[in-house]
């Protein structure tokens, strides 16, 4: 039997190497989200934002989202895209779940505030208006198959993946990094 093609190895990628202010661009990931079982979301054509000491940030376009979002009132504003939208996600039920009218579970579960978007991004980050950015979790991201762990913290919502060297702001003593 011949041998199996080696993959290519991935590139590290070190967040303190990466510019300020922010890259914005295309990247050819395949960008997967899932939540007990249900596909989220699921593209190859999203953008990533680097920026000094974040892992890479993912934008995903609206049309690979395969459940409904409802908007929420919350917003936040960064210096660099601008007013950040926010929405809220109902996880999906599956036909082996008991009912959302069980008195043991009255109401679906509903999680907020965790997607944002720009609907009127600054000029540098126009190709992002309207594309959702999911902090990785309570459901699960996914980089080219890899699982990623969320960005230290509760603030930034970057993705972390095994070719992410050395620190990342968002936890303790990092704050005015």
């Amino acid at each position: 039997m011949p041998p199996s093609p080696k993959l290519p190895a991935k590139t590290p990628l070190n967040p303190r190497t990466f510019p300020r202010p922010p890259l914005l661009e295309r990247t050819p990931r395949h960008l997967q989200i899932k939540w007990d079982g249900h596909l989220i979301a699921d593209t190859k054509e999203a953008y990533w934002v680097l920026e000094t000491t974040h892992p890479p940030t993912y934008y995903l376009p609206p049309s690979s989202i395969q459940v409904p979002l409802t908007k929420t009132t919350h917003s936040s504003l960064c210096e660099w895209k601008g007013r950040a939208t926010y929405w809220s996600l109902t996880k999906p039920s599956s036909p082996s779940s008991p009912s959302t009218t069980s008195t043991s579970n009255p109401k679906p579960t509903v999680v907020q505030n965790r997607i944002w978007s720009y609907a009127s991004p600054t000029k540098s980050f126009t190709p992002i208006k309207d594309y959702l950015s999911f902090y990785a979790g309570p459901w699960d991201c996914y980089v080219d198959g890899e699982l990623v762990q969320p960005q230290p913290g509760d603030f930034y919502g970057g993705w972390v993946t095994s070719e992410i060297v050395g620190e990342v702001k968002g936890g303790p003593g990092t704050w005015g990094w």
